[in-house]
């Protein structure tokens, strides 16, 4: 008897807690996880602060979180999905703890719980500030034991095979091999992550083309709030590459303070939380100091916190500061505002399930209701770990295996240098930098959406026979943008 075969797209917190899931309750069922760089490569090893729940119940209530996560997306969450997340929140974190991450603790055992913008009680779990790296390398450490999951790293899903609008398998590149290759399947769970590369200054690793969202698209399923982009307000101005170091808004939560050049405190002029107020906030709080001062960076001040606590509880922000040349203990660390989280994404149901029978996405490439227009901080990792569960249960109960036709060709690999594809990029992310300053302005949104349809005009005819990588990422860069800019223009309610 055939048992069915799932391909999860992804090895982050989502893709990895839903093979788990899976695996363990049908350990006869085959599970791959495919991923286009190594199996380590994800947003989820960059998440500093941690995971929001409500573990501390003797002063903290889940309707608490619950307030807060709906204050944050201001009025644009679907309060049943807060609901259900929220109050399974505390299951998902004993699992974890299970399966062996070491989150902090108090020297009494107790779970320590950090504070951060827009909570009104400290409910953030964490293990110091490399929070994601510890729960990643966990979870593959887990994978490994279960025989039945398959982990295959440069594999770059490109297309999603669909047929009768049922998901039938994935047409990747296969990038050691130089060659494609069609992996049939019997459900098909995208968990790819963000887009933040699709703009000139992000937090995210180079990965975060927006492949899912975009592979979703062309496939047929929908999207929902994608024009609501998080920027993270403290990413280290200084930092090599276009990916940003991020100063963990733990680090306001612990007692930092934001200054402008002047050294003096700006945030209560923009809200009475000052540094703890949402993300969205502080980020606009930023631009306009910029604005204001000409400056290219407001700056982190830590000078007044305890040493010896501050650097035992953020070892790897401290070290990172001090690579670029900055002290702490005496020096103010410059930062901006860059692309973070992508609040909306693939439409999905509390299944995790797309419109697209046997096609489900979770993790941040999907729009689940959860966090509206602004994320509050430390959920995303959250609503990673339930809907893994909720799609693996789904999973589990409708699928079945099925025989699968193989497609009757594949498009050939065709080698195109990356830098030949720097003259589009550099311009896209320059534009979606610059828009995302003045999204209400219609006309010049839809500006920058002409300039993103005559830029993949020009693509197409420049490399009408090439499939590579780089390329692939420059398309789905392109179909993400015009996405996003097309749902600011038109938004979807």
């Amino acid at each position: 008897m055939l048992q069915p075969n799932i391909i999860i797209i992804g090895s982050g917190i989502a893709g990895l807690s839903c093979a788990l899931r899976i695996a363990d309750h049908q350990p006869d069922w085959k599970i791959q996880i495919i991923t286009k760089k190594t199996a380590r490569t994800s947003n989820t090893r960059y998440a500093q602060g941690g995971i929001a729940a409500v573990m501390d119940t003797l002063n903290d209530t889940p309707e608490k979180h619950i307030q807060d996560t709906l204050l944050s997306g201001k009025g644009k969450c679907d309060e049943n999905v807060v609901r259900y997340v929220v109050e399974n929140a505390a299951a998902c974190i004993h699992e974890l703890i299970r399966y062996g991450v070491p989150f902090d603790r108090k020297p009494s055992g107790a779970l320590s719980l950090g504070l951060e913008g827009g909570h009104s009680y400290p409910r953030i779990l964490h293990v110091k500030d490399y929070t994601g790296f510890a729960i990643e390398r966990v979870l593959l450490n887990q994978v490994k034991k279960r025989p039945n999951i398959l982990m295959y790293t440069h594999i770059h899903a490109i297309e999603l095979g669909v047929t009768n609008k049922q998901s039938d398998g994935v047409y990747a590149l296969d990038t050691r091999n130089k060659s494609m290759v069609f992996l049939s399947s019997d459900a098909i769970v995208i968990a790819t992550g963000g887009s933040g590369q699709v703009f000139e200054v992000t937090t995210n690793p180079t990965v975060s083309t927006g492949d899912g969202v975009a592979m979703a698209c062309r496939a047929g399923a929908e999207t929902k709030y994608m024009q609501y982009f998080q920027f993270h307000p403290t990413a280290l101005y200084k930092s090599k590459g276009r990916q940003k170091f991020l100063i963990s808004e733990a680090v306001r939560g612990y007692g930092a303070y934001l200054v402008n050049s002047r050294g003096e405190r700006f945030m209560n002029r923009y809200d009475k939380r000052g540094e703890l107020a949402t993300r969205d906030i502080v980020s606009s709080a930023i631009f306009r100091e910029l604005d204001m001062s000409g400056e290219n960076s407001v700056f982190i001040d830590c000078r007044h916190l305890k040493y010896k606590e501050f650097s035992s509880q953020f070892p790897e922000i401290v070290a990172t500061c001090l690579k670029y040349g900055y002290d702490v203990r005496k020096d103010l660390i410059p930062v901006v505002p860059a692309a973070h989280y992508q609040c909306g994404g693939i439409s999905v149901d509390i299944n995790g399930q797309t419109k697209i029978r046997g096609l489900y996405a979770i993790g941040e490439c999907s729009y689940t209701g959860l966090h509206g227009t602004n994320r509050l901080a430390s959920n995303s990792l959250l609503e990673a770990l339930v809907f893994s569960a909720t799609a693996s249960e789904h999973i589990l109960a409708h699928t079945k295996a099925q025989k699968h036709k193989k497609p009757d060709g594949l498009p050939h690999y065709h080698y195109i240098s990356p830098i030949s594809l720097t003259r589009y990029t550099l311009p896209l992310r320059r534009w979606m930098m610059e828009s995302f300053r003045s999204l209400d302005d219609k006309e010049r949104t839809q500006t920058y959406i002409n300039r993103i349809n005559e830029i993949e005009i020009q693509v197409r005819e420049r490399f009408a026979d090439g499939v590579f990588p780089a390329l692939t990422e420059l398309y789905n860069m392109l179909a993400v943008a015009h996405i996003i800019l097309s749902e600011a223009l038109n938004p979807k309610e």
